[in-house]
């Protein structure tokens, strides 16, 4: 629907498809990905300018989605130390322990602008088949007492569209730097050891992602290298980076 509709609307104006429930969605390497009622669904259309900072640095997009669906939550008043997180390279994660959801991008270069279509999925309301953003906040309310409120899908949607639109306007004046600190402070790899190719491979730490949004990790006497996301699979399970 929205790849038929972004080429016919004017460029001014915003395009997003919002799902309560998906039956027929794509998750990365052409994965099935399934949405019950109680998840936040949604495809967004974008245009970014190829000569642009983001526009030279395209891959950073999916970062970016993640990093505002994280603070879709964490930027609410009294839910800051709500403990979702990022994952390299387009996941949101419960600490470092379960998957609540995931981001897909699609581009198109059509002369001097890119297409971007983002898709956008996390568990809001359902308790199963793992864990959700509002048992996360019930959790969290008898840990310390509080009684915030549960959250809905359409507040976060809005929320993650809202706070994608300033994290690109500051990447387009700044660069990488405008919004890497701030994507640190969430991801869930900081100082982590992992495997590389197999569970037998060679050691190496992450060190962070370059500015081209590449994880990069540092293997002992080979120095630092980036992993491509599209030929790599991170296995946070097995701390295993291996060729896809």
């Amino acid at each position: 629907l929205i790849g038929r509709l972004m080429l016919e609307l004017p460029e001014e104006m915003g395009l997003i498809a919002v799902a309560v429930r998906q039956t027929q969605g794509k998750g990365r390497g052409g994965n099935v990905w399934l949405s019950p009622v109680g998840c936040a669904l949604s495809t967004l259309h974008i245009t970014i300018p190829l000569h642009s900072n983001l526009g030279q640095r395209i891959t950073f997009i999916q970062h970016l989605v993640s990093l505002a669906v994280v603070e879709s939550v964490r930027s609410i008043p009294g839910y800051e130390d709500i403990d979702l997180r990022v994952k390299w390279p387009n996941d949101v994660y419960y600490s470092d322990l379960m998957k609540l959801g995931g981001v897909l991008v699609n581009s198109t270069l059509i002369e001097a602008t890119f297409h971007i279509l983002i898709g956008f999925g996390f568990n809001v309301n359902n308790s199963n088949p793992t864990i959700c953003i509002n048992d996360l906040i019930t959790k969290f309310n008898k840990e310390e007492g509080t009684k915030l409120k549960p959250l809905t899908a359409d507040c976060l949607i809005a929320r993650t569209v809202t706070v994608l639109e300033r994290l690109i306007d500051i990447f387009q004046e700044k660069g990488p730097n405008g919004v890497l600190p701030h994507y640190y402070k969430y991801w869930v790899h900081s100082g982590k050891q992992v495997h590389l190719h197999s569970e037998e491979g060679p050691l190496a730490w992450i060190v962070g992602i370059d500015d081209y949004g590449f994880l990069q990790v540092h293997e002992e006497g080979k120095g630092v290298e980036s992993v491509h996301p599209d030929g790599n699979s991170f296995d946070m399970l097995r701390n295993l980076i291996v060729p896809k």
